[in-house]
């Protein structure tokens, strides 16, 4: 999310954004936050890539928050431990980024509970909000946030099934909602059980009567047709602005 021309937000760190960050102009100097959703690697793999050399671009610890932990998945500050701590890390050249003796910028970690009912406070600085909720993602950790700044409000829904009504409520009257349409109008089983259908994603903005709907995380597995398909479900249900998302595109919200 861009603010007078800065880059100040970035939600996830998925496969391929460490090439679109450099290509789109952002600067890691400018980030008031990096913000994970949760642990799936289309999510987070680029996150040691955007890490790399980032102290010769910013000398200012770097505000970053994921989700606690649940099941096989660890904790987001565990996480960050076994990819780079100095000793037993992954990645122990970038050991600075947890306070070691190697490479990276300072990170501020911020680990959400899962279990909590109520969104969390992220971020509250020069007038930016930020805001996580938990969202139902399977028995997948994973967090939406919701990002305000100058009369703008922007939800990012995170990978989720849309059952949860607090959701609505978190997301009621943002600027954009950006959903995700990871699954077909066909979908069955365990695609339904992690993401959210295209009806569930057309009825989720509609009640939460949004501005405008991206849709984000486009299912790349499923033929144009089904992709088309899943447009028009969404569009079936939301009668506001809907975009489809695409990589470098933007979205002026002002």
């Amino acid at each position: 999310m861009w603010v007078d021309g800065r880059a100040r937000v970035m939600v996830d760190a998925g496969g391929g954004s460490f090439v679109r960050f450099g290509e789109s102009g952002a600067r890691l100097a400018d980030l008031s936050l990096l913000a994970i959703s949760h642990l799936h690697p289309d999510h987070v793999t680029d996150l040691a890539g955007l890490l790399w050399l980032s102290d010769s671009d910013r000398q200012e610890p770097l505000p970053l928050v994921g989700p606690s932990g649940r099941n096989e998945y660890s904790s987001f500050s565990t996480f960050l431990d076994r990819l780079f701590d100095p000793a037993d890390g992954a990645f122990p050249v970038l050991s600075g980024t947890v306070g070691g003796p190697g490479r990276g910028v300072l990170v501020e970690p911020l680990t959400i509970e899962i279990e909590t009912r109520a969104s969390s406070l992220v971020l509250e600085e020069s007038g930016l909000v930020v805001r996580a909720l938990p969202v139902p993602h399977g028995n997948v950790p994973a967090l939406a946030y919701r990002v305000e700044v100058g009369g703008v409000s922007v939800v990012f829904s995170s990978d989720q099934n849309g059952s949860d009504p607090r959701f609505v409520e978190f997301s009621r009257d943002a600027t954009a909602l950006v959903m995700h349409l990871a699954v077909s109008p066909t979908a069955s089983g365990f695609g339904r059980e992690l993401h959210a259908t295209p009806a569930t994603v057309g009825r989720v903005a509609s009640e939460a009567s949004v501005r405008q709907l991206v849709l984000s995380h486009l299912f790349v597995h499923e033929s144009p047709e089904e992709l088309e398909a899943g447009v028009a479900e969404v569009r079936s249900h939301y009668s506001g602005i809907l975009r489809a998302a695409d990589d470098l595109a933007c979205f002026p919200l002002g």
